[in-house]
């Protein structure tokens, strides 16, 4: 399908600079642009990409002035990256959806299959379990026994969602991702470890996206917890009877310790790690690598290991680099003033 400038601006609600005919069918990165492409600029670094582009359409943000001449057609908006976002969101949902049970997925009798469904071939789906109309579950995937899955669900393959785990509406699930194995529960004992059942659920709610091999563990008792809006990426490890509040992301490798409370609206980066039965508080930003020991409020950025806050952090790196200097400077100073000791212990005697 091909769209104008003047069609694409409508629906953003942009201003067209250029030709408003100008019409596009695919996408394309800036730097990578093509004839009836469109492309964004959003981040400063890209600007020199802009002026030798060959995309047909680019967005940019309303405060950007160009040096010199472009060739492509621009449409200005509020936030290019949003805007970019809400044309590739219209673009994934004008695919065509696929429908229908296929003849090698196995489906207990008792499970529930709503409306308009797509169940790819080898997907097991088991007793009392229930999928919700309009979603689709990917070859190999596993729905346990009395396990929900909600409507409109997206399920790739080789998901395993553990028996009596809860799925909410619009749900992603990426390949490989578990939902609701045990816990890591173990108690100590005199010829090793005891395993401690572990009986509680995952919910999920609604909106939720989950990446690739990423685990979130059933709960001891109770439930795991993700709230609704989450975004979790690929390769994280959710701990028993934890509770992410709404509308947080994490970014890959994050590790959350059991039973840790985290706010709303937090953004973790990759490799983060989180002790368990902490509290974190809502809008908590913290940096790529950090540890967190412990609680934390909410409205911070942190970083480190363990974590505090990112100025201090910042001051503290650039002392840490000047250490070695720092080090030989005061084994001189050290040494001067033994010097200066040893002097005035020799002018003392000399007076008496």
């Amino acid at each position: 399908m091909e769209f104008s400038a003047k069609q694409i601006a409508t629906y953003i609600q942009g201003c067209v600079v250029g030709d408003e005919n100008a019409k596009v069918s695919t996408f394309a990165k800036i730097e990578e642009g093509m004839p009836g492409a469109i492309s964004f600029l959003a981040n400063p670094k890209y600007i020199p990409y802009i002026y030798e582009t060959q995309s047909s359409i680019v967005l940019v943000n309303k405060d950007f002035e160009p040096e010199k001449e472009i060739k492509a057609t621009l449409i200005k908006v509020d936030n290019a990256y949003e805007s970019m976002a809400k044309l590739l969101t219209l673009y994934e949902s004008s695919k065509p959806r696929k429908t229908g049970i296929d003849a090698k997925a196995v489906i207990a009798p008792t499970a529930k299959i709503g409306e308009n469904v797509y169940i790819a071939p080898y997907v097991v789906i088991g007793e009392g379990a229930e999928v919700g109309a309009g979603s689709q579950i990917y070859a190999n995937s596993v729905i346990g026994d009395h396990a929900k899955v909600g409507a409109n669900c997206v399920i790739y393959p080789n998901v395993t969602v553990y028996e009596g785990c809860k799925v909410g509406n619009n749900v992603i699930l990426h390949a490989g991702c578990v939902i609701g194995a045990d816990g890591f529960g173990h108690a100590p004992a005199a010829d090793g470890y005891e395993k401690i059942p572990q009986i509680g659920i995952v919910i999920i709610e609604d909106n939720v996206e989950v990446g690739a091999n990423t685990c979130i563990d059933r709960a001891t008792m109770g439930a795991t917890i993700i709230h609704k809006g989450v975004k979790l990426d690929n390769l994280i490890q959710i701990g028993h009877n934890v509770e992410i509040g709404c509308h947080t992301v994490m970014a890959s490798q994050c590790g959350v310790a059991g039973s840790t409370k985290v706010g709303e609206w937090s953004m973790f980066g990759g490799q983060v790690g989180v002790a368990g039965h902490a509290k974190l508080g809502d809008k908590l930003y913290v940096g790529a690598q950090a540890g967190i020991a412990g609680n934390a409020k909410g409205g911070q950025t942190i970083i480190g290991s363990p974590a505090i806050d990112a100025r201090v952090f910042a001051r503290s790196s650039a002392v840490f680099k000047k250490l070695p200097e720092m080090y030989t400077t005061l084994n001189a100073l050290q040494k001067e003033i033994e010097n200066l000791k040893g002097q005035l212990n020799e002018a003392h005697k000399t007076e008496q």
